[in-house]
């Protein structure tokens, strides 16, 4: 996954790809029929082609226009605002349908910005309302990455003196960072890494994703709160590898080269992981609540089903759910949600997910070691879908690299 705001469409494309040894053009984003609406504007269904899914009743409504943005979120139980993050380090907030003039957050000046680097996510805790923390994942000035726990001042207003750093990741390289924080069913926070970045995760013997002596190229969980002896945070003894000699705790799931967007199913906790793949596929992930608890997803060996490594062994290897071709004009996978919200019937129990450079939104039920596909929905593409959103309500969102933010609603 690459990002870069300042970029031409072209160069959009081009750097949106998988990141991996370049021999593979990708698809030319300017050429692709996207959709980019006015403030407040509908985003209006065009006729259904031929073999694909009708999102029956269902539109794409702007809820504002932002500088880079990457992700969206609200607190839980707080059904007025939402909260948009920019990719060079300023995180807004939209209550009651309009845009705040003054940011929640603003922290530029730690920021590095600019490819796939970034103040990439935020994650509100369960507690969030009582307590006032919250948790950002950037790339610092050192380009390395950080998840720091922050206090709001105020409901709209965040505290930058309250900063406290949780976890901070070395990184040699700019590219694959992963960068989502996401609370999960039982309250620990959900850190998706990267690989380190470059062809092939080159990083040592067999690379980082295969290592449990890294905690790159992993889903991490952790207990945020200081851990025992003053630790920045507390590793929980549930973790799969917590206190096995020569691999960190941290690490909930690995064998991912970027895992850029996952989520959790907000009625049944079952976890979904899009990872970008490198010149040939695209991938979905998916178990069952508790069912990646040390999952292998098998990079670098894997890309896909693909076998990119055939001297290799990744030990247990799940493979995808759904998987997507370069061929096919797919080049960076957008993870996205299994859809709970009550006003979208027609979507109910589908998880939704896209890609930057092919520009839908797709809609697939998952199953458990049950390869599917995605069908695209009448809707128009959005320009760089570059992430998902879900609110307190259950209402999901698309986040376009473009500008423009949209929530799905009944038409």
């Amino acid at each position: 996954m690459r990002l870069n705001r300042v970029l031409a469409p072209v160069a959009l494309a081009l750097l949106f790809t998988a990141c991996g040894s370049q021999t593979r053009s990708t698809p030319d984003a300017a050429a692709q029929a996207a959709v980019q609406e006015q403030d407040g504007a509908d985003v209006e269904a065009t006729a259904a082609p031929k073999g694909k899914a009708a999102a029956a009743g269902v539109r794409l409504v702007s809820i504002g226009r932002f500088e880079s943005p990457l992700y969206v979120t609200s607190p839980p139980g707080d059904r007025r605002r939402v909260f948009v993050v920019e990719q060079e380090g300023r995180i807004r907030v939209v209550r009651g349908g309009r845009t705040l003039a003054e940011p929640f957050l603003d922290i530029r000046s730690l920021v590095t910005a600019g490819g796939e680097q970034g103040l990439l996510s935020v994650a509100f805790p369960p507690d969030h309302e009582r307590s006032g923390l919250f948790y950002v994942y950037y790339t610092d000035k050192e380009q390395d990455q950080r998840v720091v726990e922050y206090r709001r001042a105020s409901p709209d207003r965040a505290d930058p003196r309250s900063a406290r750093l949780v976890l901070r990741m070395d990184d040699e390289e700019s590219n694959h960072n992963g960068g989502l924080l996401k609370f999960g069913p039982e309250g620990l926070l959900y850190i998706g890494t990267g690989d380190g970045g470059g062809g092939d995760d080159q990083h040592g013997a067999r690379g980082n994703a295969q290592n449990l002596g890294s905690l790159l190229g992993k889903i991490l969980r952790i207990d945020p709160r200081r851990g025992p002896s003053g630790a920045a945070y507390g590793v929980p003894r549930a973790n799969p590898f917590a206190g096995r000699a020569g691999a960190r705790g941290e690490i909930y799931s690995y064998g991912l080269r970027n895992p850029w967007r996952f989520s959790f199913d907000r009625s049944t906790g079952d976890l979904s992981i899009a990872d970008v793949g490198q010149n040939d596929v695209e991938e979905v992930n998916f178990t069952r609540r508790g069912g990646g608890k040390g999952a292998n997803w098998g990079w670098r060996r894997f890309e896909g089903n693909r076998v990119n490594f055939s001297r290799e062994r990744a030990a247990g290897a799940r493979r995808p759910v759904i998987e997507h071709t370069h061929d096919a004009g797919f080049c960076s996978i957008t993870g996205g949600y299994v859809v709970r919200d009550r006003g979208l019937p027609s979507l109910a129990g589908r998880y939704l997910y896209g890609d930057v450079c092919e520009g839908r939104v797709r809609a697939a039920r998952l199953r458990a070691g049950r390869r599917t596909v995605g069908r695209p929905l009448a809707l128009p593409r959005v320009e760089n879908l570059v992430s998902f959103g879900e609110d307190a309500a259950g209402r999901v969102y698309a986040v376009s690299l473009a500008g423009p933010v949209y929530r799905f609603e009944a038409r």
